[in-house]
């Protein structure tokens, strides 16, 4: 990895003490500059789960900046409030009123039974402001979960007990674990009666994907356990005889990491009429896209009338509106008032994923409004995100981060930051990257001697 990212001092932490109008987190993440991240025990995770020193190679040279060597510290109260806004959204989105509702308007392949399938690696993202969280979007393809899982083999826990460090040591290997009984979980869910033999992990151009170090984790952590794994653009694959092929082998389950959501592409055919004739299990799905993913759908979920028209109970109604950030759909007709109020405002494409063509209100130029007006996009209420200083006392840097819940049918997996600069995450930010979550430690205690 770039070895300006681990050349601070790994004792650059010293006891911190909680600012006047700060929370402990908050403290810590301004004033804690230790180097959890232990670059040899790094290399050889990478190395033992990739299977080759010149894949890791590929992703020192790649991905320089896909690993952040500092923690991030949530509180208690903010990890509850986020798992609770998890179980309130999960609900509502169970609820028959919603789902016809989407249903709609949705396309017909969103109306497709996916056949018990319920999609692997949702992610829920959220900002932190003081003691506020924000619901920014959910995703239904969320990457980094095997990246974040190798992550967590390298840190050792920052300013912890012996117990979480001991925690923190487990922690890649329990993740692994639960990675692939998900995947299995989705092929009973299929109820296909047999053993998974293939699955293929689909992405257009994989290879010359920024996350395609991801990809063969996953095939290697397939391979390692019975289950065959290939890597493939959809335009490689055919349909024929009611199967799915690829180089003239079957395929049983697709790792979906397409943002051809609908598959609408003319290179997703295949991929899509294996889907519709139930020849496969797609995960994740159309209908997960349709029913999570879909940014219109925030604006139902974040207003009070349309979730009293659905017959939310108010219990649910109160943690969806505390938690998700007021979004509208643009329309033409509202333009005058929304430009108004635009430094108030961050606008994304609907089917938009990783902030592509999403922008922020104050940044905005008439002729990008207008591109906006004409297209599809809805306006979300602007919560900054948290801050994660790096550097030292002398010469600190601060840099944004938002959390990923990656969960499965509901239950919540993993907890990860994303450390960036720039207006979206982007993995492209000197000291930035995946960053493992730490509970805030007690500040009348020292930092650990390990730090």
């Amino acid at each position: 990895m770039n070895e300006e990212r681990y050349a601070l001092p790994a004792t650059a932490c010293v006891t911190v003490t909680q600012e006047a109008g700060m929370s402990a987190e908050e403290s810590m993440n301004s004033g804690c500059f230790c180097i959890s991240l232990d670059q040899v025990a790094l290399r050889a995770a990478l190395e033992e789960q990739l299977g080759s020193p010149d894949l890791v190679a590929m992703v020192e040279e790649r991905c320089p900046f896909l690993f952040s060597a500092m923690p991030v510290f949530v509180s208690e109260g903010q990890r509850e409030m986020m798992e609770a806004a998890v179980h309130a959204l999960e609900s509502v989105i169970a609820m028959p009123a919603y789902r016809e509702r989407i249903f709609a308007t949705a396309l017909p392949i969103a109306r497709h039974d996916p056949g018990g399938a319920r999609g692997v690696f949702f992610g829920y993202d959220f900002h932190l402001a003081g003691d506020r969280i924000g619901l920014i979007e959910i995703n239904t393809n969320a990457g980094g979960a095997m990246l974040s899982a190798v992550m967590a083999r390298a840190h050792r826990s920052c300013a912890s007990s012996l117990g979480q460090l001991a925690d923190a040591a487990v922690s890649g290997p329990k993740f692994e674990a639960a990675i692939l009984e998900m995947f299995l979980a989705e092929w009973g869910r299929g109820r296909r009666g047999r053993q998974l033999q293939t699955i293929a992990i689909v992405d257009v151009s994989p290879e010359g994907q920024y996350l395609y170090p991801e990809f063969i984790l996953f095939q290697q952590l397939f391979e390692r356990h019975g289950v065959r794994a290939v890597i493939a653009a959809p335009s490689a694959l055919t349909f024929r005889d009611g199967t799915l092929w690829h180089a003239g082998s079957p395929i049983d389950m697709v790792y979906n990491r397409l943002t051809d959501f609908m598959l609408d592409d003319p290179q997703s055919s295949a991929l899509r009429e294996a889907y519709l004739e139930d020849a496969i299990v797609l995960t994740p799905n159309p209908q997960a896209h349709a029913l999570y993913a879909d940014k219109r759908n925030l604006a139902i979920l974040s207003n009070r009338g349309a979730l009293t028209e659905m017959g939310v109970p108010l219990q649910i109604q109160q943690i969806l509106l505390d938690v998700l950030l007021p979004t509208e759909i643009v329309h033409a007709t509202d333009a005058d008032r929304l430009w108004q109020n635009r430094r108030q405002l961050f606008f994304k494409p609907t089917s938009g994923f990783g902030g592509r063509a999403a922008y922020r209100g104050d940044k905005l130029t008439k002729r990008v409004w207008q591109e906006i007006l004409e297209g599809e996009y809805v306006a979300q209420q602007v919560m900054a995100p948290g801050e994660r200083v790096r550097g030292n006392r002398q010469a600190p840097e601060r840099l944004k981060f938002d959390l990923r819940l990656y969960t499965y049918v509901g239950h919540i997996q993993w907890t990860a930051a994303r450390v960036y600069q720039g207006q979206t995450t982007n993995f492209r930010t000197p000291g930035g990257g995946f960053a493992p979550v730490y509970p805030s430690p007690d500040l009348a205690a020292p930092c650990s001697s390990d730090c």
